[in-house]
């Protein structure tokens, strides 16, 4: 995982009500300190967010919360953060993490989360970036918006899959792998590009 030195995680400020998904933030948490991957996320210490960012500053990982003013105490920002940037408004703070990230991950969330995740596929599909995005579909959390993609593509909305590139991992083991060979698969220059801005900010 060479190229990748930080991921953008988006995720639910709440925990949900399967067990499940927050011993999946709290995991994938550790899995990013154990690989010297830096998190950039939301800012927030609640729900899925707060378990994520916990579980990596507790594995000696680095965190970088990103949370708009008015998000502050709402989300109860993060204070454990090595860094944190608060922001003007949401439309900042999504820039920034797009910025700062090399490859992005959704975990299970809520219209926020669905929200992050549509924007950077549809980025992708436009060839704004070509940054790795992976689905992280714990439990089936994300199986409905999976068969909306492939209704899209069946009814011609979706015109190519080279257009809209994605993974999907079941278990959060299988995230930083799936990533991998997502960028293995491209040209050696193209994955570079897809990198090298974000690794310079680092």
């Amino acid at each position: 995982m060479n190229m990748i030195r930080s991921i953008c995680v988006y995720c639910g400020s709440s925990p949900g009500t399967d067990p499940r998904f927050l011993e999946s933030a709290r995991a994938f948490g550790k899995i990013l300190a154990e690989h010297r991957i830096a998190l950039i996320y939301g800012g927030g210490s609640r729900g899925l967010m707060g378990a994520l960012a916990t579980s990596v500053h507790d594995h000696d990982g680095r965190v970088v919360g990103i949370i708009p003013e008015f998000l502050r105490t709402r989300e109860r920002m993060f204070t454990g953060a090595n860094e944190i940037i608060v922001t003007h408004d949401m439309h900042e703070r999504k820039r920034l993490m797009f910025e700062r990230a090399d490859a992005f991950v959704a975990l299970p969330g809520g219209v926020g989360t669905m929200e992050e995740l549509v924007e950077q596929l549809t980025w992708s599909q436009l060839g704004r970036h070509r940054k790795p995005i992976l689905i992280a579909n714990i439990n089936g959390f994300w199986d409905p918006l999976i068969e909306l993609l492939d209704h899209m593509k069946k009814l011609g909305f979706i015109h190519s899959e080279l257009l809209i590139d994605y993974a999907v991992a079941e278990r959060v083991e299988d995230i930083l792998p799936a990533l991998e060979m997502t960028l293995e698969r491209r040209p050696e220059g193209e994955r570079e590009k897809a990198t090298a801005d974000v690794i310079e900010k680092l």
